[in-house]
C-alpha cells in the first residue's frame, strides 16, 4: 500500500508533468487532483476557450487512464453512452457493445448541450460505477471518473444540470482568463513545438493511481475538522439568502476532498485550511439561492464566502507531518 510521504511525491509529479501542458491554473489542477485522488467526479465550468478539454486529457495522459471523450449534444441518447445490444447475425444472437462510459476518465464534453434523460444516463455510473441496460448490470473500470465541461453563458439550446445530478459532482472548478504573462506563455511554448498537439508524459498508470486513493485513508481528521466540514454545510443551509444548501454529502466531500488536499501540501493530517482551500468548489453548486435574488449580485460563490468567514474555524493542534 502506499505511504503518505510517496503519495504526495507522486501527486506533485503530476501536477508537475500538468504544468507542463496547462498553463499558469496549479491552483485549479490542484483542485481537480484532489478530487480524482478523493475518487470522485469533476465539472469544470467556464468560459471557451480556457483549457478544459485540455486539461482532462492532459489528466488523463498524466494518470495512465483510458481517455473517452464524449461530445453532448441535444440528440445524444442514452444509449450512445452507455452502449446498447447489437444483433450479430453471423452469431445469430444480441451481444453488448460498449459506450464510451467504459472507460478510467470520460470526458463529458458540454454536459448541459445534452437533454435531461441522456444527462440522468450518467448517474448510475458516476455513484455506483456500473450501468445498467435492459436489465443487465455492468460494472466498470476501477478507477472510473468523470470530468465534465459547460458552458456557463449560452442559454440557448442548453438544459441545465438539476441540482441531483449538480451533487454527483465532488467538486466543481473554473479555470478563469490567464494574466498578460500565462498568455504569452501559451503563445510562446505554441512556436517552440512548432505543432498545434501537446502531450503529457504519463507518471503513474491506474494501479498506482488506486493505491494513491487508497492512502488517503491514513489521512488523520481530527474530530474537531470533522465538526468543521458539517458546520459549513449546515451553514449554507441556515444562510437567509438560500433556498437549498448543501446536503451532507457536502460535507462529506469537504472531508474527502480536504484529506486528499492535504496529502498534496505534504501532510498526513488535514487542517482548517486545507477545507477553507476547497470549500468554494466543494459547496458553490450545492448552493441555490432564493428566486427574488437572482436578479442581484447575490449567488453561491457570495453565500459560501459569506459562510467561510462567519463561520468559526476551530484551532488545531499544530503536528509535523
Amino acid at each position: 500500500m502506499t505511504d503518505i510521504p510517496t503519495a504526495h511525491r507522486r501527486a506533485r509529479d503530476v501536477l508537475d508533468e500538468v504544468d507542463t501542458v496547462v498553463v499558469g491554473k496549479r491552483e485549479a489542477t490542484e483542485i481537480v487532483l484532489a478530487a480524482v485522488l478523493a475518487g470522485g467526479h469533476v465539472l469544470m465550468e467556464d468560459f471557451p476557450g480556457l483549457g478544459k478539454t485540455l486539461a482532462a486529457r492532459t489528466f488523463a495522459a498524466a494518470l495512465g487512464l483510458d481517455f473517452t471523450r464524449a461530445q453532448f449534444t441535444p440528440d445524444l441518447l442514452p444509449s450512445d453512452l452507455t452502449g446498447a445490444y447489437v444483433y450479430d447475425q453471423g452469431r445469430g444472437a444480441f451481444e453488448f457493445r460498449q459506450g464510451p462510459v467504459f472507460t478510467g476518465l470520460l470526458l463529458a464534453d458540454e454536459i448541459n448541450r445534452t437533454p435531461p434523460k441522456t444527462q440522468a444516463a450518467l448517474l448510475e455510473a458516476m455513484q455506483e460505477r456500473q450501468v445498467t441496460v435492459e436489465g443487465q448490470t455492468f460494472p466498470l473500470p476501477r478507477p472510473f471518473h468523470v470530468l465534465a465541461t459547460a458552458n456557463p453563458v449560452e442559454y440557448e439550446g442548453t438544459y441545465p444540470l438539476p441540482e441531483a445530478q449538480l451533487d454527483r459532482f465532488l467538486v466543481r472548478v473554473a479555470f478563469g482568463y490567464p494574466d498578460a504573462d500565462e498568455e504569452w506563455q501559451v503563445l510562446a511554448r505554441r512556436v517552440e513545438r512548432r505543432q498545434e498537439d501537446q502531450q503529457a508524459r504519463q507518471v503513474v498508470d491506474a494501479a498506482e493511481l488506486l493505491g494513491l486513493q487508497e492512502a488517503l485513508e491514513d489521512v488523520t481528521v481530527s474530530p474537531e475538522v470533522g465538526r468543521y466540514c458539517v458546520a459549513l454545510a449546515r451553514a449554507t443551509r441556515e444562510h437567509e439568502h438560500t433556498l437549498m444548501g448543501s446536503s451532507p454529502r457536502g460535507s462529506l466531500a469537504l472531508l474527502l476532498v480536504g484529506r486528499a488536499y492535504a496529502v498534496i501540501r505534504g501532510r498526513d493530517y488535514v487542517t482548517p485550511d486545507d477545507v477553507k482551500a476547497v470549500a468554494p468548489a466543494v459547496l458553490e453548486h450545492r448552493v441555490v439561492v432564493r428566486p427574488e435574488l437572482w436578479m442581484s449580485e447575490i449567488g453561491p460563490r457570495s453565500v459560501v464566502a459569506d459562510v467561510l468567514r462567519t463561520t468559526a474555524t476551530p484551532r488545531v493542534p499544530v503536528r509535523t507531518a
